[in-house]
């Protein structure tokens, strides 16, 4: 049985990363490596907690001594790297945690995996390297590198790294880039469960700018089946980009989820632009579709449609993680397991 590690697999995409890959292969073993920062919840894993095929570990990426010991404790094959600061509001009024954990603990994972003799190394990246679009176009894997916020800049050195890891020490590490993940379990601070959650308790919608700004969109379950496709199947050094082929402008997604919610649009409020804010985003996923089979399956009415009555039907998921209650889990859970330790 191969032992994948899984890193920041308590946040939104890690987590639902690991429940996909227990149910969609019966002979591997996931340890869960997370540092549990503010949006890093052990809830969204309860239904995998009691699995003899599942282990979580707490850690930080950036913690040789401790990433050395998991990696040889559990003899561990390969390494999904989504531990990762990744708001881009936060990395504009500070940095420096995005510098910790993005780069310092991306380079440390690939030092730690090439001593253990790790036989794979998948890092999880996002389009925002590519920088911002014009009207028309989309991100290939050939696109040049030109990120525009603190958030994008660490994710473009931590893939520069594993390339450089590549090409210098033969590393088996590849880099998946997708565009904005949609789905069950996403942080509310995210625009989609954000403005779910704030319609629903008649709050304001705040659209930065005039709204006009575009993303692509990719529900969670294509993008999991795509970084697994790469995990078993993908070539070491290459770059697969995945996307929803679902573009939609920021103003044209608040509406329509008012449209889902049954609220009126009296609630939508712009606010000043962010600094740096790109335009427009846009993933060509045809690398991805050709060499690993993988494409999308979930249309994004259809997922955001599911992903809203799953908000609605989850009302007390988003109660404890709106309130910090969420934390108490861990406690419950491992605490007095990991005391023993």
């Amino acid at each position: 049985m191969s032992c994948v590690l899984v890193t920041g697999g308590c946040g939104f995409i890690g987590s639902n990363f690991i429940r996909w890959l227990l149910e969609d292969d019966p002979e591997v073993r996931v340890v869960n490596f997370d540092k549990l920062t503010y949006a890093g919840n052990l809830e969204n894993l309860a239904s995998v907690a009691e699995s003899d095929r599942y282990e979580f570990c707490p850690g930080d990426i950036s913690d040789r001594e401790r990433v050395d010991g998991v990696l040889k404790q559990f003899d561990i094959d390969a390494i999904v790297n989504f531990a990762a600061e990744s708001h881009v509001d936060r990395s504009i009024l500070d940095s420096t945690p995005f510098i910790q954990t993005n780069i310092v603990g991306t380079q440390v994972l690939i030092d730690a995996a090439r001593a253990a003799g790790t036989n794979r190394f998948v890092q999880v990246s996002t389009d925002e390297v590519y920088g911002s679009l014009g009207a028309t176009g989309a991100f290939t894997e050939e696109t040049p590198l030109a990120p525009n916020s603190p958030y994008a800049a660490s994710k473009t050195a931590a893939d520069l790294l594993v390339r450089a890891a590549v090409h210098t020490h033969d590393f088996p590490g590849i880099v998946t880039r997708c565009s904005n993940n949609y789905g069950p379990y996403q942080f509310p601070e995210k625009l989609i469960p954000l403005f779910i959650s704030n319609a629903l308790d008649h709050q304001p919608l705040p659209v930065y700018g005039d709204g006009e700004n575009v993303r692509d969109w990719i529900h969670v379950s294509d993008h999991c089946s795509g970084v697994a496709a790469v995990l078993r199947e993908g070539v070491m050094g290459d770059v697969y980009n995945f996307g929803g082929r679902a573009e939609m402008s920021n103003i044209g997604l608040t509406r329509r989820l008012l449209e889902l919610l049954d609220r009126p649009e009296s609630l939508i409020r712009f606010v000043p632009d962010r600094p740096g804010h790109d335009q427009r985003y846009a993933i060509d996923c045809t690398h991805a579709e050709d060499e690993l089979g993988w494409k999308p399956t979930v249309s994004f009415d259809e997922g955001l449609a599911d992903t809203v009555e799953w908000y609605l039907q989850n009302a007390n998921w988003v109660e404890r993680v709106r309130s910090g209650a969420y934390r108490e889990y861990y406690e419950q859970q491992y605490g007095e397991r990991l005391g023993e330790g």
